[in-house]
């Protein structure tokens, strides 16, 4: 009949479980050093390159591997992410970020103002352009000197075609009269 209870742990072996689910990264670091301690033993007893390459392999390599998870460990739990109310919050955020309905739209913010192009340029821009942005020999362009200089439209920022030139106005009121001479 006592084969049906289970057997009673240690209260050493209850203490080792709790440390290792409490303090799993600093137990994987100390693997990975044993490991790497273990194959530079090995590869200090052998003479020839052949021989040490299975200690590399088999207990370098992975004591490697397993000081960086460690690490990542350690840092994860340091930093909170160890399954906390942060970690869902986050989760949240990003669900509501990829399924949820879009904000209302924004209007871009235009540039004021006509088109720039530089002196030996091909293209013309936005004022907002990060192709012209701070370049003093900017100058503003219109319809005619677009068709003049052939320039395209940037690919980057592409302005709205620039408008045409003000044409001028006759002047309000009656003609000059011709000057007799």
């Amino acid at each position: 009949m006592s084969r049906l209870h289970p057997p009673r742990t240690s209260g050493a072996l209850q203490a080792l479980g709790r440390a290792l689910r409490e303090w799993p990264g600093w137990f994987t670091l100390a693997a990975g050093a044993l490991l790497c301690v273990l194959g530079w033993y090995g590869v200090s007893g052998e003479r020839l390159p052949a021989r040490q390459l299975p200690y590399l392999a088999s207990a370098t390599v992975p004591g490697a591997a397993l000081i960086v998870a460690g690490a990542v460990l350690i840092a994860a739990r340091r930093s909170g992410g160890g399954g906390g109310s942060g970690t869902a919050r986050r989760v949240e955020q990003l669900y509501s970020l990829l399924v949820g309905e879009p904000g209302p739209a924004v209007p871009e913010a235009g540039p004021s103002g006509p088109p720039l192009a530089l002196p030996d340029g091909t293209l013309y821009h936005r004022r907002d352009c990060p192709l012209v942005a701070g370049k003093t020999p900017a100058v503003p362009v219109d319809a005619a000197l677009v068709a003049a200089r052939g320039l395209a439209p940037c690919p980057v920022c592409e302005p709205d075609p620039p408008a045409d030139p003000p044409t001028a106005a006759p002047p309000d009121g009656p003609p000059a009269a011709p000057s007799g001479g």
